[in-house]
């Protein structure tokens, strides 16, 4: 993390202790902590959630759950979040902090392939978050897409990579570049690349 990380996730305003306790967990427990989405991130899915007030809200990618939680604490009494995580191990550990919160009838986490789990949900979607393998997010983002709700948001994590897309070094740098082309070209919506954090991508359908 850099200097300038670290100032804007102090200037962040906290999200609840729980997710401070869920932060500080995951990187003394998972694999890869990095990969969570942290306060900058989580405070900007809060706002969207508390903007959008979403019905239905489904997450490609629970990890250790904080991107969840901290949507949940944004949902109306209506709204419900659905997270789809291929990781048995880490679907447990997230599932253990939704027991924790007092969202934890907000929030279904549903194990195995996302893309399944899409297809069984008959929609529209409020919101989705997109935060999982970088090699499926074409698949993710085409499945969603049809079932947006009209003022639906899809925000997509890591969609600088590190900045590597700009110069490709190797596949996986080419493949975001590539889906970030796919986003800009799709005709069916308009998006915006945010500099925040590792790159965040928001996208609703074309007016």
């Amino acid at each position: 993390m850099t200097d300038l990380d670290a100032y804007a996730d102090a200037h962040a305003t906290p999200l609840e202790p729980l997710l401070q306790d869920l932060y500080e967990a995951t990187y003394a427990e998972a694999s890869s902590p990095g990969m969570i989405a942290g306060p900058v991130l989580g405070q900007l899915l809060r706002f969207l959630t508390a903007m959008l007030a979403p019905r239905l809200v489904v997450e490609i990618g629970t990890f250790t759950g904080y991107s969840a939680l901290a949507m949940a604490g944004g949902l109306t009494p209506e709204g419900r979040i659905v997270t789809c995580e291929v990781s048995e191990e880490r679907a447990a550990f997230a599932q253990s902090w939704f027991d924790r919160s007092p969202w934890t009838d907000r929030i279904e986490l549903r194990v195995g392939p996302a893309l399944e789990t899409v297809a069984a949900l008959d929609g529209p979607f409020d919101l989705v978050f997109i935060d999982a393998d970088k090699g499926g997010y074409p698949a993710y983002y085409d499945a969603v897409v049809p079932k947006l709700s009209p003022r639906g948001v899809i925000a997509v994590d890591n969609t600088l990579y590190g900045g590597d897309v700009v110069d490709p070094k190797d596949e996986r740098d080419a493949a975001m570049a590539a889906f970030n082309d796919h986003v800009h070209a799709d005709p069916r919506t308009e998006s915006v690349l945010l500099t925040v954090r590792d790159g965040v991508t928001l996208v609703r359908r074309a007016s």
